[in-house]
């Protein structure tokens, strides 16, 4: 079957769905996912304003590597053996890598101001809220954008890299403007993919609930970057 009968079948599919199943799930997809920002955001304040903590994380080079290690590790895990884990542990994991990834980006309290960083959140919740329901309201496929806009992810993760050794900021601004507008994109493309899966879901098992655990795993993933390309360019107001 091509792409776009597959597509039309959805299309078709929603608009008779009458099973209280699918809202149930996309609240939970939200749910896990602001859930997961809030953990994120308490960790992040926490260990910025605790000495003992700062100097935990940051004083030792070896501990910052582990839990950047450790970050991979588990967004593999739980992306490659969702089928082989339970919802419980996918959960806990899910959550293990909100604490995570809080710990290591408490240095932007280090950097820059509280005002920014709230004026860069609220943008962020802003622009990502628009695109998330454009991704859900819209008949249009966006698998195609979706494709163009994960190869143009590949060249902003291997410009970074190479940025690290030339250090130009004006580089630097560049490609995180670049950053905003893919997971702008991202956004929309993710929240499509997973209405579409859960659309084509019946019932409420645990199967069906890890694809929208994964749904979260992916928009808090979108959620997070675009506040960090945004802080980048808001940056230079620092308070």
């Amino acid at each position: 079957m091509q792409e776009k009968d597959l597509y039309r079948m959805i299309n078709e599919k929603e608009g008779t769905v009458t099973s209280a199943s699918f809202p149930a799930l996309m609240r939970k997809v939200y749910t896990w996912m602001a859930l997961a920002l809030v953990i994120t955001g308490v960790t992040a304040y926490g260990v910025a304003h605790s000495p003992a903590l700062l100097q935990l994380v940051f004083g030792n080079s070896m501990v910052m590597w582990g839990l950047i290690i450790a970050e991979l590790a588990l967004v593999f895990i739980v992306s490659g053996m969702i089928n082989r884990l339970s919802l419980t542990t996918a959960t806990l994991l899910f959550i293990l890598y909100s604490v995570i990834n809080g710990a290591t980006l408490s240095v932007i309290f280090l950097g820059y101001s509280q005002t920014v960083i709230a004026k860069t959140f609220l943008i962020t919740a802003g622009m990502f809220g628009a695109m998330s329901v454009f991704g859900y309201v819209t008949k249009q496929d966006l698998s195609g954008i979706g494709k163009i806009l994960f190869m143009a992810l590949i060249g902003l993760i291997i410009a970074t890299i190479v940025n690290l050794f030339v250090k130009s900021s004006m580089f630097d601004m560049v490609l995180s403007y670049i950053g905003v507008v893919i997971f702008v994109g991202l956004t929309a493309w993710d929240t499509q993919k997973i209405k579409q899966m859960l659309l084509m879901a019946d019932g409420m098992d645990e199967g069906v609930q890890k694809i929208a655990l994964m749904g979260a795993l992916s928009l808090y993933l979108d959620f997070i970057n675009l506040f960090l390309y945004l802080l980048r360019i808001f940056g230079g107001n620092r308070e």
